[in-house]
């Protein structure tokens, strides 16, 4: 998901120079989004949201700044008001990595990054969906990789 990120930022700070967008703070929240799922594992494979919290709280626990842990909770609560443009960014890169398209979630960041670039909201989209588009499509061959580390050993390979 990382890579994924890095290639939106890219992607926004080239379409929209000096966009107001902590670049640094999204590569490292997309990094770390989904680490309280080494405290809830089944949440790996399965659904849930408590590994939101928990990897916000193990983020603190071992000094990382609420600023930054934050994205552990945000990137699952997108919809929120206090919800930054890098909240945004994090969750965005989580959806398309997967092949998602989230109308209303590409509508408010389009929105966020026209008021900040003094673009009208349709012409901030149209720059969006496009690369929006190329990443999700992209979304197999990623998938088909994490796939082909499973968390337990198939029948016949060492443990």
């Amino acid at each position: 998901m990382h890579d994924t990120a890095a290639d939106l930022l890219d992607r926004l700070l080239s379409d929209h120079p000096g966009l107001p967008l902590d670049a640094p703070a999204v590569l490292f929240g997309a990094a770390v989004h989904d680490i309280g799922k080494t405290v809830h594992p089944e949440e790996l494979t399965g659904p849930g949201n408590r590994h939101e919290e928990a990897g916000r709280r193990l983020l603190l626990d071992h000094g990382v700044p609420e600023h930054l842990a934050r994205f552990c909770a945000t990137h699952g609560d997108w919809a929120a008001p206090d919800r930054t443009l890098e909240d945004l960014a994090v969750t965005l890169a989580d959806k398309v990595w997967k092949g998602a398209r989230v109308g209303d979630l590409e509508t408010l960041v389009a929105r966020r990054i026209a008021a900040a670039a003094d673009l009208a909201a349709w012409e901030a989209y149209a720059s969006l969906d496009d690369h929006l588009t190329a990443l999700a499509e992209a979304a197999d061959p990623r998938l088909a990789h994490q796939n082909s580390h499973p968390l337990t050993p198939r029948a016949g390979e060492p443990s």
